[in-house]
């Protein structure tokens, strides 16, 4: 898959707007209001089911405004779609869905408004540092936050206390453990992982790499930093001693794993009980949450994996009305109605509370899981930057990175070649690369 929104969002007019909103125009908190009032009709494309309760009280609250909740698709179908009907000047909605690794490469192309016209900025302070720092691009507020995804160790503490392994702190001690579990029992692994673009820049965003730097169309693709060789060295020498399982998540043989122990613990984010609990109901009380293990004894850094904000379509002929919406889902009646759904907050006040924190999950064995990963949320490493075309990079990791996990490369070999193919790539939609 190919999207070259940059060339496309550089082609045109950058001041146009379809509904007579200036872009150095201010739009008051009053001007939002009337307008949510005055009512009128958006689209929005989301896969999140937790906003179709958010778009059925938002409409109780506001009757005069008509909306029409679409799945046009998860993630890259979305994208796709949403770059193909911005490109065609026709069928974009109003409100899209955008996971935040996506959305500088929306933002860069202007296919996506500048949220700082409806005064976006007096919002800092109300989500995590990492989700608001996700939705900025340079000065610019390209979306609002409406989830997150801090990441930590879930693991199956029946698999852990028959094998008498104790829950890792360290890297070092989880691969240790990895060996322990496989060598008591060979049907079983500590983890799974076929090669995820996901995974692995969160996990080379917790070991402080920082693989990319963009100054606006100025990018650095750099797979050769101290966090990138921590990573691959620890992940390499697990998958040499055949100590992950060759099995893709979200498989059947996935959840599989999950339900008998023979997978035993996730490195993954926040959002993930939920999908435990409806998709791998036979393990229900097994499994519990830790921090996310470190590479050095007694450190606090997490990163983040997955998460995902609501954006404005620049061509949307009610960007006023479609913010409205915005600050309804992601900051008002609407943060608390997905985080009551099962989403994890985005949000402080959420995040802070004392009965989300104090929740128990019978899942978990009655553990309070949202103390552990709220803290996680609080303890994200700053200064991660995703590519302004990263849609694309993803789409070309199992193709180079991915040969790592077939015995084709190593990955360190894979992550350069990696790099030159996005260096490659974004030099040709007219990025600057080095």
């Amino acid at each position: 898959m190919s999207i070259s929104l940059f060339a496309a969002g550089c082609s045109s007019d950058d001041d146009s707007t379809t509904d007579g909103e200036a872009a150095a125009t201010t739009v008051s908190d009053a001007d939002v209001e009337a307008a949510l009032q005055a009512g009128g009709s958006l689209t929005v494309w989301a896969w999140d089911t937790t906003i179709t309760k958010v778009v059925e009280q938002f409409k109780v609250k506001y009757p005069k405004v008509e909306v029409k909740l679409v799945n046009a698709g998860t993630g890259n179908d979305q994208y796709t779609a949403l770059q193909n009907a911005v490109k065609a000047g026709s069928g974009a909605p109003d409100v899209a869905q955008i996971e935040y690794y996506a959305l500088p490469q929306f933002a860069l192309s202007k296919a996506v408004a500048d949220l700082n016209t409806y005064g976006a900025a007096s919002l800092d302070g109300t989500f995590t540092p990492g989700t608001w720092n996700s939705v900025h691009s340079g000065e610019g507020i390209y979306g609002l936050p409406i989830d997150s995804g801090p990441m930590a160790l879930f693991y199956n503490k029946e698999v852990f206390d028959k094998y008498g392994i104790e829950v890792p702190t360290t890297w070092e001690e989880y691969a240790a453990a990895a060996e322990k579990l496989h060598t008591a029992n060979p049907k079983s692994y500590i983890t799974s992982d076929t090669g995820d673009a996901g995974f692995t820049t969160s996990m080379i965003w917790q070991a402080g790499g920082k693989p990319y730097t963009v100054d606006g169309t100025k990018v650095t693709v750099n797979f050769a930093d101290a966090g990138a060789q921590k990573f691959s060295t620890l992940w390499q020498g697990m998958i040499d001693k055949k100590l992950v399982a060759p099995i893709s998540g979200w498989s059947d043989e996935w959840y599989k794993g999950l339900g008998d122990g023979t997978i035993a613990t996730l490195i993954i984010g926040a959002w993930m009980p939920s999908n435990l609990e409806s998709g791998v109901k036979p393990a229900a009380g097994k499994w519990r949450v830790a921090a996310m293990p470190q590479w050095e004894a007694g450190g606090k850094a997490t990163s983040e994996n997955g998460g995902s904000s609501l954006a404005v379509l620049d061509g949307s002929a009610a960007k006023t009305l479609a913010y409205g919406f915005l600050k309804y889902a992601a900051v008002q009646d609407g943060a608390q109605l997905r985080t009551d759904a099962g989403a994890f907050p985005a949000t402080t006040a959420q995040l802070n509370a004392d009965a989300f924190k104090s929740k128990e999950f019978e899942y978990f064995g009655g553990q309070k899981v949202n103390e552990v990963l709220a803290e996680s949320a609080a303890e994200v490493v700053t200064g991660w930057s995703y590519l302004p075309f990263q849609v694309y990079a993803n789409s070309i990791y199992v193709d180079t990175v991915g040969k790592a996990y077939t015995g084709a490369s190593t990955l360190t070999d894979g992550l350069k070649a990696w790099q030159d193919a996005s260096v490659k790539y974004g030099n040709e939609q007219g990025f600057e690369v080095s």
